[in-house]
C-alpha cells in the first residue's frame, strides 16, 4: 500500500503526502506551486478558466485531455501528467503554436479566460491530425467561456495552429513521458490519511468493493463533476473519499454485438463512440452533455449512481431497457435500471454497495430509437426536459412495444406507462393512437415549477417531444424536424 499521491509535472515526478481528501488541483497549482496562470472563475467546472491538460496512457498511447482543475481532486491525478499554461513554451521561450496563433489572430482581450482557452486548444492540437473544421473547434471550446469578445479569432487561431505538424516539445518527448506514466502505473492501493479521514484509490475492483464495504459512509468519486461542487459550492467536509480511477477494469467497455457493457468508471469520452454506434441520437446527447472537460472525467456510472431526476443518461437507459450491476463486498446482483431509482435522491442500493456496470441491449432491426434534450442553453447545460423513446414495430406496421422515459418530469427519471399503453398495438401512423398517447402522457406526470422550467412548460415540452419522436418514427426525415442536432463532430 502507498500513502502518497504521485504525478508528473514538467517532466519530473511529484510525490505528495498528507493530502487532504477534498484538496482541489486548482488550489495546489495556484497556492502550493505558485502556478497562477490557471485561473479561478466559476469554481464549478462551467467557465473553463481553470482548464489544464491531463496526460494519460490510453491503450498504450499518451493522450492529453482537458480537465477543470477547480473541481478535480488532487488525488484524481495520481498516475497522470499535469500540464498548465506555464509549461507550453519551449525552453528558449518560443511560444507554443497554439499560443503564437492566439497572438497572431488577436484571440485575447482582458486575458482572464485566455489560459483556459489555450489549454483546451492544446489538447485539440494533440488529439487531431491535419486541418480541423470550425465545428470541431466550436465543440472543443464549448466549455470555455469569454465575456469580452466573439469567438471567431479564437477559432481562427485554433485552425491556424492545427494546420501545422504536431511537433511541439510534448510530442518530441512523448516516449519518455509514456515511460514515466508506465512507471507510475503500479499495482499498489493508495491510502492517504487514517481510518477517520482519508482519500483512497484501490488498484483493483476487488479492493474497491472491499474498502467501500468496510467504509460505507465514504463518498465514491469517479469524475467529481458532481461531487466537486459539493466541496466548492456546498462547502461539505467529505471526511472519507474512495476514488475509482485506479481500479483496473472498472472502466472496461465490452461490445458483444448484441449488448454493450459499460463499466461504471468509464468516462463519457470513452463511452461516446460506443453509444453513438447504437444510435446517432445517443452520440449527439453525449456531445451536448457538459463540455470536453466534463466528458473527459465524468462517468456514465456516476450519472446513474447519483440518481438526479435531471440526469441525461438515465431516461435513455430506461428506454433502452438497460440493466445495472451492483456489488457489495463479494456479493453481486443486477436489476432493471428503472428499478434502481426509488425516490428523489434515493436509489435501490444498500450501504456499502457499489454500482459496477451498466448493460445496454443493442437495438433490433425492427426497433426505432429517438432521444431529445431540451435545455435553456444548447451546449453545456442541465436539461429542463429529457425524453427518450424506443418503439418496436411489427411486420404489419403496428407498435408491438413502446418504451418512453422522461427526465425532469418527476422526482426520478421515469417511464410514461400510460402513454406506452396507448400506443401499444396501434399502427405507427395512426393519428388517433397518437392523440390517446398525448392525453395519457398528461396523466403520467405531474411536474413541478422550479428555476429551470415551469410545470406547464415541462408538460407541453414532453408532449412535443413525444410528437416529434412519433413523426420521425413514422418516416419524416430528421432534417425536417430538427433545426440543429446530429452534427458530425469528430
Amino acid at each position: 500500500m502507498r500513502n502518497t499521491i504521485r504525478f508528473i509535472r514538467k517532466g519530473r515526478m511529484v510525490e505528495l503526502s498528507g493530502v487532504e481528501p477534498t484538496a482541489m488541483l486548482l488550489d495546489h497549482l495556484r497556492e502550493t506551486e505558485g502556478a497562477k496562470g490557471t485561473k479561478e472563475g466559476c469554481r464549478e467546472g462551467d467557465c473553463g478558466a481553470c482548464t489544464v491538460a491531463i496526460g494519460r496512457l490510453r491503450d498504450g498511447r499518451l493522450a492529453y485531455e482537458p480537465v477543470n482543475a477547480c473541481i478535480q481532486l488532487v488525488g484524481q491525478v495520481d498516475g497522470c501528467e499535469v500540464v498548465t499554461v506555464e509549461d507550453l513554451a519551449a525552453e528558449d521561450g518560443t511560444l507554443h503554436p497554439v499560443q503564437a496563433a492566439m497572438v497572431e489572430h488577436h484571440g485575447s482581450q482582458c486575458g482572464f479566460c485566455t489560459p483556459g482557452f489555450v489549454m483546451s486548444l492544446f489538447t485539440l492540437y494533440h488529439n487531431t491530425k491535419g486541418q480541423v473544421t470550425r465545428d470541431q473547434v466550436n465543440d472543443w471550446i464549448a466549455g470555455n467561456l469569454c465575456r469580452c469578445t466573439g469567438y471567431r479569432p479564437i477559432v481562427d487561431a485554433a485552425m491556424t495552429a492545427c494546420a501545422k505538424s504536431r511537433r511541439d516539445k510534448f510530442a518530441i518527448r512523448a516516449g519518455d513521458t509514456a515511460g514515466l506514466l508506465s512507471f507510475l502505473a503500479d499495482t499498489d492501493d493508495v491510502f492517504v490519511g487514517d481510518e477517520d479521514r482519508f482519500i483512497a484509490a484501490p488498484a483493483s475492483v476487488d479492493g474497491l468493493a472491499a474498502l467501500y464495504e468496510q467504509h460505507p459512509d465514504a463518498t465514491i468519486v469517479s469524475g467529481a463533476t458532481d461531487v466537486g461542487l459539493w466541496v466548492t459550492k456546498q462547502m461539505r467536509d467529505l471526511r472519507k473519499i474512495i476514488l475509482t480511477t485506479r481500479a483496473r477494469g472498472f472502466d472496461h467497455i465490452a461490445d458483444t454485438g448484441y449488448e454493450l457493457m459499460i463499466g461504471a468508471g468509464a468516462t463519457y469520452a470513452q463511452a461516446e463512440p460506443h453509444l453513438k454506434a447504437i444510435d446517432p441520437d445517443l452520440g449527439e446527447l453525449i456531445r451536448r452533455l457538459g463540455s470536453k472537460q466534463v466528458r473527459a472525467t465524468g462517468t456514465v456510472g456516476g450519472n446513474v449512481a447519483n440518481g438526479s431526476p435531471i440526469g441525461d443518461t438515465p431516461p435513455v437507459l430506461i428506454a433502452l431497457d438497460a440493466t445495472v450491476e451492483l456489488r457489495k463486498g463479494k456479493q453481486e446482483r443486477s436489476m432493471p435500471i428503472e428499478s434502481f431509482f426509488v425516490d428523489y435522491g434515493k436509489q435501490n442500493r444498500e450501504r456499502g454497495e457499489l454500482l459496477t456496470g451498466i448493460l445496454i441491449p443493442k437495438l433490433a432491426a425492427n426497433q426505432i430509437f429517438r432521444c431529445y434534450k431540451v435545455s435553456k442553453r444548447f451546449d453545456q447545460d442541465i436539461s429542463s426536459v429529457m425524453g427518450a423513446f424506443r418503439m418496436t414495430v411489427a411486420e404489419d406496421g403496428s407498435i408491438a412495444e413502446a418504451r418512453i422515459a422522461f427526465g425532469g418530469m418527476a422526482a426520478t427519471p421515469r417511464r410514461a406507462k400510460r402513454a406506452e399503453h396507448a400506443l401499444t398495438g396501434a399502427q405507427l401512423r395512426d393519428s388517433r393512437a397518437w392523440a390517446r398517447a398525448f392525453a395519457a402522457l398528461r396523466e403520467d406526470f405531474s411536474p413541478i415549477d422550479d428555476h429551470r422550467a415551469s410545470a406547464r412548460y415541462r408538460t407541453e415540452t414532453a408532449h412535443a417531444l413525444l410528437g416529434k419522436a412519433l413523426i420521425e418514427a413514422a418516416g419524416t426525415a430528421s432534417t425536417r424536424t430538427r433545426l440543429i442536432g446530429r452534427r458530425e463532430v469528430a
